[in-house]
């Protein structure tokens, strides 16, 4: 049984060939018949969307669930949750705050479960991101990426995929935001190997992508005065996107808060591939969905 909560769970091969399904027109019938359940413990717009959307393509039916209807840990153990849902679909799917709880529902379902968020990893939106910039410079190989904010899942997953893929990543946070010494030997385990500054403008020199996410996430309101003390400097704006290759492009996993972690004219500007990525997720999910189900059941 495989699983997906975060890129490494694929080898490199096994990462190209779901890039190149996600490219496919003609996409695997892998959930003809068949359910996936997607469980929302925290609600988004792109995940629902692109994974609804995704299952239809793949000849499934998407049954999306709200924390209220499941309550993981209060009303029912992620893993009983996990036991149950593998009675009625072909796949689960899990957007959670705690990493825990994908890796418990995946030790005991007897379906294939996807991590479509959680707070040690986004693997879903790494996949975009890796399709969004291979359509642009044609492959990740020698691509240089830039990630200017909180070192976060985002950037977890983004520094794995980049990496395995052949380019490199360069991580501007303040130094309390960084990566922990766990974040950094797990890439490493991958062979990959960012750089890490504290300073934004060193991080962008000559990059061909520039990526941010909000300085805030889900579940971290309380902090927001804080954060927005200590990102000060960091926002990426025009001037900044300046220090980048004449090529660069600007990308950032939404939503966005114009004037905080990115300018209004750098998110809306020529160079910005927002929503490409943003529709990326859906083919990034099919891709995924139908390896997983297909070659990797089959293999």
């Amino acid at each position: 049984m495989r699983h997906f909560l975060e890129i490494d769970d694929l080898t490199p091969a096994e990462l190209r060939r779901v890039l190149d399904l996600a490219r496919t027109d003609m996409p695997p019938q892998v959930l003809d018949g068949l359910g996936m359940a997607l469980v929302f413990q925290k609600p988004s717009a792109r995940t629902r969307n692109s994974m609804e959307m995704a299952v239809v393509q793949l000849g499934g039916h998407p049954t999306t669930i709200s924390a209220d209807e499941v309550g993981i840990d209060t009303r029912e153990s992620a893993e009983d949750v996990a036991r149950t849902l593998g009675c009625f679909h072909g796949a689960i799917g899990a957007r959670v705050f705690g990493h825990d709880i994908v890796e418990r529902m995946a030790a005991v379902s007897p379906v294939p479960v996807v991590n479509l968020l959680s707070d040690a990893a986004h693997p879903m939106q790494a996949l975009a991101d890796a399709l969004t910039i291979e359509a642009e410079f044609g492959s990740m190989e020698g691509v240089s990426v830039a990630y200017v904010g909180d070192a976060n899942n985002v950037t977890r997953s983004l520094a794995l995929v980049v990496g395995m893929l052949g380019g490199t990543m360069r991580v501007a946070s303040p130094a309390a935001y960084g990566f922990s010494a766990v974040d950094i030997d797990r890439l490493a385990a991958a062979g990959v190997e960012p750089v890490f500054t504290d300073r934004p403008a060193e991080a962008v020199d000559g990059a061909d992508v520039v990526y941010a996410d909000v300085w805030t996430s889900m579940g971290q309101e309380a902090e927001t005065e804080q954060r927005l003390q200590d990102f000060e400097g960091f926002m990426i704006d025009e001037t900044l996107m300046g220090a980048a290759a004449a090529r660069s492009v600007f990308l950032h996993c939404l939503p966005a808060h114009r004037g905080e972690e990115a300018s209004a004219d750098v998110i809306d500007g020529a160079r910005s591939r927002i929503w490409v990525q943003a529709e990326n997720r859906m083919h990034a999910a099919r891709g995924l969905l139908g390896w997983l189900l297909g070659e990797a059941g089959s293999s």
